[in-house]
């Protein structure tokens, strides 16, 4: 498994992922509508989430393994997401989680935006939102605790 995950996130109070879908001509990998619920014993959702994952062939990849596949969604796709978001009936994040589970591993570290992404989501309208987990193990040396 990557310590990256990256997708695109459009979120919508007034929208369902179908009218969301015909005004950026494209479709999701994964969508929830207003109104439907998590479990039977949830409340209904509030708002509608359409999302689109960025993966490669082999899977495990950094964020700049991942850059191309989101700047090769096309601007037509970022034009689109920007319309959107002016309008203020959606909002458009680009949604990066990190795992660190290893603290020794190089490829775990760091997260690295190229120009070719960032003019990209200029041009969608998109905020950057980055998730960061460290799974460390503790130890009980109380040597190593902070005062």
């Amino acid at each position: 498994m990557s310590a990256f995950r990256m997708y695109l996130r459009v979120v919508s109070d007034s929208l369902q992922p179908e009218d969301i879908s015909r005004r950026l001509g494209a479709q999701p990998d994964e969508s929830t509508s207003i109104g439907s619920r998590r479990h039977p014993q949830s409340p209904p959702r509030s708002h509608a989430t359409w999302i689109r994952w960025a993966a490669t062939a082999k899977g495990c990849a950094r964020p700049e393994d991942l850059e191309p596949v989101v700047v090769g969604w096309g601007p037509d796709l970022a034009d689109a997401l920007g319309r959107l978001a002016d309008s203020g009936e959606a909002v458009v994040s680009l949604e990066i989680v990190q795992e660190i589970r290893d603290l020794d591993d190089p490829r775990q570290k760091g997260i690295l935006l190229g120009a070719d992404l960032l003019a990209w989501m200029s041009a969608a309208r998109a905020s950057l939102d980055i998730d960061q987990y460290i799974y460390h193990e503790c130890g009980d040396d109380q040597d190593d605790a902070i005062p």
